[in-house]
Parts: C-alpha cells; structure tokens; sequence
C-alpha cells in the first residue's frame, strides 16, 4: 500500500469517527448546559447532580445565580489565577511531597512558565516532563489543570452562545455551575473511558520510579514510569497538549501504536468538531452550526493536504530519494500519520507532537505557524475555536451589512459599534503578542545566543515560540533554547495575555449580545447558514488574520524555502 493511500485512508476513518460522534456528542453538551430545571420525572436530568451539590457547598456558591458577564469574567480570572498560584507553589515545594522521585524543586522562573502555561490550556514545555516533575506534581498539578483549563475554554464560549439567545439581560449563566458541570459530566468521564483505551493499547499507567536498562549500544539508560495513559487522554480530550515525556506523542509509552496514534487524533479533535452542533442546538438553527463547521472542514483538510505535499518530498531532490522529508519524522507511523496529527495539532491549540515540528520542510513548517496565526479556529481549542471563529463571522456579517447599507445582524442580534470594538479587540491582542514578543527577542543581544540557527530559520523558530505562546498551542521549533530567566518569564505572561485578554473581549461581547432585543429576519438579512456567508468567512479570515502575519512569514518560513 502506498504512503498517500495510507494517508488518505486513516484521514477517512478519522472523519468518519468525528462523523458517528458528532451529533450525540453535540447534543450531550447542548443538554449539559441548558438543563435549567429540577424534575423528578424517570429519565429526565435533574437540576443539579449529587456531586455538583457537594461541590458547590464546599466553595460556597449559589448554584442557582445567574451572573452578569463582567460576575462571569471575574470568576474565569479568579479561578485561573488561584491555579496559576497553587500549580506554581505546588512545583516549587516538590522536593517535600510524596512521589517525588527524587527530583529537587523546579526553579522559580520555569516553575512560573508552567503554571501559566497549564494554567492557559498552553502546556508549553521548557523542561523534559520525566526529568523535572515528580508523579504527585504531574497528577494533582498538571493533570487536573489540563481538565479545567480546557473546561474554561467551553464555559466562554458557552456564555457567549447564550448572549445569542437571550434578550434585555447582561446575564450569561454561572461560572461555577458551568465549569462544575463540564467537568463531572463531560471531560472526566470521556478522559476515564479513553485512558482505559490507551492503557489497552500500549501506554503505560503507574507509580514507576526510573528503570536502568541497557541499550543495544551497551549504555546504561534510565527509563521513568509514571500515570501516562490518564493524562494522555485529557491532554488531548482538552486540547491541552504538553507531554509526560519529552519526546511527547512520539514516545512509545505515550502513543505505542498507529491505532494510539490515531485514537489521540480524534481525541483532539472531537470535542471542537461537537461544539458546533452545540452552537446550532442551542440558538435553534442547526444550519448555523454545519456553515460553521464546513469553514472549519475547509482549513483542516486543506492544510492536512498542504503539509502532506510539502512533507511528501516531490520538493528536494534528497528527499525524493528518501521516498519523503523523513527527517524528525517518527517511523512507527510514517509521513501520513505525521502530517495528520501536525496539522490538526496546530489547528486545535493543542501543542502534541509526534514528530519534530522543527525538521519539517521550511514551508510545511510555515504552514504549522499559519495554522496557529490563523487563531487555531479548525476547530480550534476546546472552547476557543468556536468563540474565535464566532468573532469572525461577526466581523464578515459587519463587512457584508457595508456592502448593502444597512445595519449588520447575526443569530437576530445587531452589530453594532461596541460589538466591533470588543470584536476588533480580539482580533489585534494575539498578533500584537506575536509581532511585538518576536521583535524584541530578535532585538536582545543577549538572547541571541538562544537560536542554534541563526538566518531564517532561527527567525522562524522565534516566530514559531511567540505564535504558539500567544495562541495557547503550546508546540515548539526544538532548535530555540527557551529555558532561560527572560523566555521562561516572558513567555509565561505572552501566555497569560493571549488567554484572558480574548476572554475578557469575549464576555463583554456575550453580555452586549444578550443586553439586545433580538430583530426579526428582513429580506436584507444575510442567510448566515448558505454558500455564501461561507465563503466570505474563510475570505476573512484569509485576508483580516492571515495576512497580518505575512511580513514575519516572508522573512522566516517564506525566506527559507524559497532560497
């Protein structure tokens, strides 16, 4: 069988698990958080589950306030920034907790770098996970952040679905009802079904401590165990990323198999494919979330197909010899499968790897920077794809009401000057992050020391560190050493920047929306869910974010493949 049959093959059965998931799925979430009223009718969901109960007892919330957007924004920021404290406490006291390992505290620069970046749904990485963090620490500190970061994501965009829906209120829910409740009902019992699965497949799940074993070239090598298959599954459930390893989804204890590897795809993928059936459920116009979900279809596939192409060889002549660009690819699952996950990786803010990003084509390359500078919107982070292309097409049904005269509208809801502010807000924040961070990294003497190649490549590896810093990706070119004082801290606040600063847009824009009278459908109306609409979103999003990037792009990726 041929590489690109394989491809094609696994790419289709991908598509078709996304498919079989995504209605019950969609309609799961849907239920989850519009379940308003206590019943005791059989089969119908009570109000609140016994769990969430206790829960909201022990913190002390009334579970049944409905929160303004800016009480909503304060418990997101409040919430995340107790992690960022705790997560970080928690590695610098490492030394003194149980299953420990041995290892000593993490020092207090990268200690901060990554609780932030847990804290962010980033898991950016400057250290190797089976050297650094203890069991205890990877557990009850890195584990349970990649659950509620990634609940984070969905509760926004959530509130801003109900901004849609509701009318003459800033009211958008409950934080803490909605976080409890994407939690218990939805990311841990998927992540405790797929562990199992993982577990079945190959990856490893215990409290080992490091194994010294002999190598085939007669060294002595130190092998850590650990709880891997239960993070594994949420890291990619939430669109979380990282690695237990520092090899990530290419070590065999993380990801052993093409079956694995593939389970993990769909596993990144399947809660934002899902999400726009929810989006559509919930403002009562399914047809609004399939136009949602086939621009999302349109950037995967293409950029799937794009980095395919350039990985596949027919560029190099050394590579056409190799039968493909092999370099930094993992052979158990070939170019294909590398491709596959790439692509989808850097679409969904997820920051996985089962390859290296930074021996990828200079153009295959490029295009994994353009998928994150894209917002990673197909279909994006848990939660903030769906908010992010949300923004865009409130921006292409401003653009398309300029180009009749007459007031915008979507989902029945005006566009008005202040939801272009807070829209336009959202779509500067990330760039500025990236633009800004890589031209004074450049500028730093002193951290130049930091890029092992230096030319366009070691621009692109910069540019690469702030994209995926300022998106929340949280992958990486491995050719730029990031874990000194100045990449460790100012990585960490690009982090915490490009997560809340779009969140606190968002919610503002959610309680606008719902702050309005809904307006009935006219002729002059924009059918939101045909051809067109879809067609003049991925315009949008190809000429108001991609083409904000392409001087940097010009100078780094573009530069160097094309020499």
């Amino acid at each position: 069988m041929s590489t690109a049959v394989a491809g094609w093959l696994q790419a289709g059965l991908l598509v078709g698990a996304l498919a079989v998931c995504y209605r019950p799925l969609g309609d799961y979430m849907a239920q989850i958080f519009t379940t308003d009223k206590p019943t005791n009718k059989p089969n119908k969901p009570n109000k609140h589950w016994w769990i969430e109960r206790v829960m909201y007892r022990l913190i002390g919330v009334d579970a049944d306030a409905d929160q303004k957007w800016s009480t909503y924004l304060r418990g997101v920021l409040a919430f995340s920034a107790v992690s960022v404290l705790f997560l970080y406490g928690f590695q610098r006291l490492q030394e003194h907790l149980p299953l420990a390992l041995g290892f000593p505290a993490v020092g207090a620069d990268q200690a901060f770098n990554t609780a932030a970046s847990f804290a962010t749904n980033t898991n950016w990485q400057s250290y190797s996970g089976e050297s650094t963090m203890g069991h205890l620490v990877q557990m009850a500190g890195l584990a349970v952040q990649n659950f509620v970061s990634a609940a984070v994501g969905i509760v926004v965009v959530i509130a801003l679905i109900r901004g849609f829906i509701r009318s003459r209120t800033e009211r958008v829910g409950n934080f803490w009802v909605d976080l409890t409740r994407a939690c218990v009902r939805l990311l841990l019992p998927i992540s405790v079904v797929f562990a199992l699965v993982l577990v079945a497949g190959g990856v490893v799940d215990n409290f080992s401590a490091a194994h010294s074993v002999t190598t085939l070239a007669g060294q002595h090598q130190a092998i850590t165990g650990g709880p891997v298959a239960s993070q594994e599954a949420i890291k990619e459930l939430g669109t979380n990323g990282g690695g237990f390893y520092n090899a990530n989804s290419a070590h065999p204890f993380e990801n052993p198999n093409p079956v694995t590897n593939l389970v993990e795809i769909f596993l990144l993928l399947v809660i934002g494919v899902s999400l726009t059936r929810t989006f559509g459920k919930m403002v009562g116009d399914k047809r609004q979330g399939y136009a949602i979900l086939a621009v999302m279809a349109v950037i995967w596939v293409a950029s799937v197909a794009a980095i395919s192409f350039l990985e596949s060889g027919r560029h190099s002549a050394a590579a056409v010899a190799a039968g493909g660009a092999l370099e930094g690819k993992e052979v158990r699952f070939g170019i294909p499968a590398s491709t596959l996950f790439t692509a989808s990786t850097t679409l969904t803010s997820t920051g996985a790897v089962n390859n290296a990003h930074d021996s990828l084509s200079p153009l295959g390359g490029g295009l994994a920077i353009l998928n994150m500078m894209l917002g990673e919107i197909a279909p994006g982070g848990t939660g903030s794809g769906l908010y992010g292309i949300l923004v865009l097409a409130i921006v292409t049904v401003f653009v398309a009401g300029l180009m009749v005269g007459r007031t915008p509208e979507y989902l029945h809801k005006k566009i008005r000057p202040q939801e272009m502010k807070l829209a336009s807000l959202y779509i500067l924040t990330t760039p500025a992050l990236v633009l800004i961070g890589t031209g004074v990294a450049i500028a730093l003497k002193g951290e130049q020391a930091a890029i092992a190649n230096p030319g366009p490549h070691g621009l692109s590896e910069i540019l690469y560190a702030f994209t995926s810093t300022a998106n929340n990706n949280g992958s990486a070119f491995a050719g730029l050493s990031v874990n000194t004082v100045w990449y460790n801290s100012v990585t960490g606040v690009v982090m915490l920047l490009g997560r809340f600063l779009p969140i606190v847009w968002v919610l503002a824009l959610a309680g606008s929306l719902a702050a309005q009278r809904p307006v009935p459908t006219s002729a002059g109306t924009l059918a939101t869910h045909q051809p067109l609409f879809i067609g003049m979103l991925l315009g949008v999003i190809i000429l108001v974010v991609a083409l904000t990037y392409f001087p940097a792009q010009a100078l780094g990726p573009l530069a160097e493949g094309l020499r």
